[in-house]
């Protein structure tokens, strides 16, 4: 189905990475609503505000872009004329070949959020297509380090897959209340039928209020207090020695790892009880046990092998896909997924090419032929914007990410953006990246669009309909990367032909394989399961060196790093006393809200009446020494940040008093253009992205940094509540 038939039908929620079960109601040819669909094996009815609200008003809003737009002034001006397709669909393709023929086809760059939807990879095949195989993600920021430390080990889990079954619930850094429905549904129903819940957290989350225990650590530190619990387990004599013989590699050397870490030395690096700790791993050893993990261990300079001693912990109990515990993801036979794509030789450059990709040199398990999902590091990108080393980067192609914001040190990126010869932006908004573009292209949103996808937590294939017909001259990712490369193949500058399909059903029937021909009964349900078999290692293997789960990485070692989970002491523990008198307080970025996802849905007025102001949590102690009160705004600084952003407070004892906590993504899309006071109100303007970097992965601090509170004025032009909700309305 396709188009605008009135009725109530199924689809999946591709708002986020959860992909809830929808049920979205057409009349007149309108989407008129969105409901939980009960019947989803993965989310099970569970569901949020922003799959509710979101994308039926951001296909309805009316700053939604409707039509190709051209930059007529100076790069970020603001001024702006309406074009036709064709005319920008040629000059995109003209000036991004004119970029490859003067700098060659490595100065051409892409930007996308990931390849975990499609739009990640058309980007991506249209890049290689042309010979490039650079292209920046998000996930450095956001899952990456999870995703790196699951490949190495070779665990294939994602985290709480069987939280209804479970005995024991193990969050780490995670607040589902806020980032994922389906979990906190999930957990709310294993607490009532007797699992314990564990929560290992800086910051006070609703989780906190139903655990059994709470381990509260300085921010950082938790590796410690994985290696603790791995130690406690191993010397009690609590961990699978069978499983660990035949299916795990490495053991002794993790166990002599983990005891440089007892309880007694992890509670002095991380602040907690030693009590505590034990009683933790004696908990999680009391299995089935489900490790819940969370953005509160990524996205900083020790993030893999952090994630790497949890991941031991999985191992060594036995909690590997079994019911209760860390069900690794299953698929049917011959289904790929978008990372299949990238992966799939038919669709690779040669690895001499890809070994040029940037950041490969010193980071060849993230970038390139190697890497997880072979994009580039993102902060040598910019420095090749910048400087053009290694090589010039000179084009960029963005789609479905708003970079200015949600990247560190906006300033630095902004300034990269203005010294490029092309930029086209492929988005639903006008958003600040959009700003900076020579080109912008309109977008479907998830309404429009058929979407397939693997959902692990089912598990199941989930189904995403287009609803309704797009609005405007919106089109697809898919479709304009059809028609590009209509053109490249045209002029004769195809590399490669990496982009054989016509029609988007026919990449996603390509994607289904055999489960293609279920296709009637996936449209008519929204998802359609398929058989699988748990714990079924000698027929699915692990694929890593040694063909086992490796405790001990064999990866690692080839390559002069770690091979063992190891902790590193936070970005404070190795200032020197200046800067810690400096910047006496700690920085926790990326609370979650639910109002918002990143950066979306500022443009909307029930998420800015929810929640219209970006918050800085302080705790009482802090905000008396201070002398700042409830609604003051204040100027954070971080060390070694490009600037200030401002904030609110919000005075609260959910952070330590040592702490301070906000969320990320903040912009006013009624504020000046091309900025759209991201600069300053976004946490990300008072960021660094210039290391240090974690050895593995290249992510950036961005948890646990030091940084000083100053009073400050209410931004220039920042909205009141009812002012926000007026204009916001109108």
């Amino acid at each position: 189905m396709t188009g605008a038939t009135d009725g109530t039908f199924p689809s999946t929620c591709w708002e986020c990475s959860t992909r809830c079960g929808s049920l979205i109601t057409v009349r007149d040819g309108a989407i008129a609503r969105v409901d939980p669909n009960p019947d989803h094996p993965g989310s099970k009815g569970a569901f949020c505000v922003k799959g509710i609200k979101g994308m039926p008003e951001l296909t309805a809003h009316h700053d939604r872009l409707l039509h190709p737009m051209r930059r007529v002034g100076p790069r970020g001006s603001g001024r702006w004329e309406r074009i036709g397709w064709d005319e920008a669909l040629e000059e995109i393709a003209s000036r991004m070949l004119a970029v490859r023929a003067e700098h060659g086809p490595l100065a051409l760059a892409g930007a996308v959020s990931s390849a975990y939807f499609s739009r990640g990879a058309m980007m991506v095949l249209m890049l290689r297509s042309l010979g490039s195989p650079n292209w920046m993600m998000n996930q450095d920021l956001c899952g990456g380090c999870r995703a790196v430390s699951d490949r190495l080990t070779g665990l294939g889990i994602m985290g709480g897959e069987d939280i209804d079954n479970t005995r024991t619930a193990l969050l780490v850094g995670r607040n589902p209340s806020a980032a994922d429905p389906a979990q906190w549904m999930a957990l709310k129903r294993a607490k009532k039928k007797g699992a314990r819940i564990v929560v290992i957290d800086p910051a006070r989350t609703p989780a906190v209020d139903m655990a059994d225990l709470w381990l509260r650590p300085r921010p950082g530190t938790d590796a410690a207090i994985a290696l603790a619990m791995i130690d406690t387990i191993v010397k009690e004599d609590r961990h699978d020695r069978d499983f660990i013989a035949r299916w795990c590699h490495g053991f002794e050397a993790l166990a002599a790892r983990a005891a440089e870490y007892p309880p007694e030395r992890a509670a002095a690096l991380a602040g907690v009880a030693a009590a505590d700790i034990v009683a933790a791993a004696r908990l999680y050893a009391d299995g089935p046990a489900s490790f819940v993990s969370g953005h509160g261990i990524d996205a900083f300079s020790a993030g893999v092998q952090t994630f790497r001693a949890f991941h031991a912990l999985v191992a060594i109990t036995g909690n590997v896909d079994r019911i209760g515990g860390n069900r690794r993801a299953k698929r049917p036979a011959g289904f790929r997924n978008y990372l299949d794509i990238l992966h799939d030789p038919a669709f690779r450059l040669p690895r001499a090419v890809e070994m040029q990709t940037i950041g490969t040199d010193r980071f060849p398990l993230w970038a390139g032929p190697d890497g997880w999902q072979t994009a580039c590091h993102n902060p040598s990108v910019i420095e090749a914007m910048l400087t053009g080393r290694p090589n010039p980067v000179r084009a960029l192609y963005v789609t479905g990410v708003n970079i200015v914001v949600t990247y560190p040190d906006a300033p630095k990126l902004i300034r990269a953006l203005k010294s490029l010869d092309f930029v086209t932006v492929v988005a639903h908004t006008m958003t600040p990246t959009a700003e900076f573009a020579d080109i912008v292209l309109p977008k479907t949103t998830a309404g429009e669009e058929e979407e397939v996808s693997l959902d692990p937590a089912g598990p199941c294939v989930s189904f995403t309909r287009a609803a309704v017909l797009p609005r405007g001259e919106a089109r697809s990712d898919f479709d304009i990367t059809v028609a590009l490369m209509d053109r490249f193949r045209a002029a004769g500058a195809l590399a490669n032909d990496f982009v054989p399909w016509r029609t988007k059903r026919a990449f996603n029937t390509y994607l289904m394989g055999p489960i293609a021909a279920r296709l009637d009964e996936l449209e008519a349900k929204g998802h359609v399961d398929f058989p699988f078999a748990l714990g079924d290692f000698d027929k699915a293997g692990f694929k890593t060196p040694t063909g086992k789960i490796e405790l001990y990485s064999e990866t690692l070692a080839g390559i002069g790093l770690d091979p063992l989970p190891g902790y590193t002491p936070p970005r404070v523990d190795q200032a020197d006393a200046a800067t810690r008198a400096a910047f006496p307080l700690l920085l926790l970025t990326g609370a979650r809200e639910k109002t918002y996802h990143h950066s979306r849905f500022r443009e909307q007025a029930w998420a800015r009446k929810v929640s219209p102001f970006p918050r800085l949590q302080v705790h009482p102690e802090t905000a008396a020494a201070l002398g700042l009160a409830e609604d003051d705004w204040v100027a954070v600084e971080t060390a070694n940040g490009p600037g200030a952003c401002a904030l609110r407070v919000t005075i609260t004892d959910d952070v330590t008093p040592d702490v301070v906590r906000t969320g990320m993504g903040w912009w006013l899309p009624e504020a000046r253009a091309p900025e759209r006071a991201a600069l300053e109100i976004n946490v990300n303007g008072a960021l660094s992205y210039d290391g240090p970097w974690d050895p593995i992965s290249g992510s950036a601090d961005t948890r646990g940094l030091p940084c000083r509170l100053a009073r400050a004025a209410a931004p220039a032009g920042f909205r009141t509540r009812a002012a926000a909700s007026s204009v916001a309305a109108e």
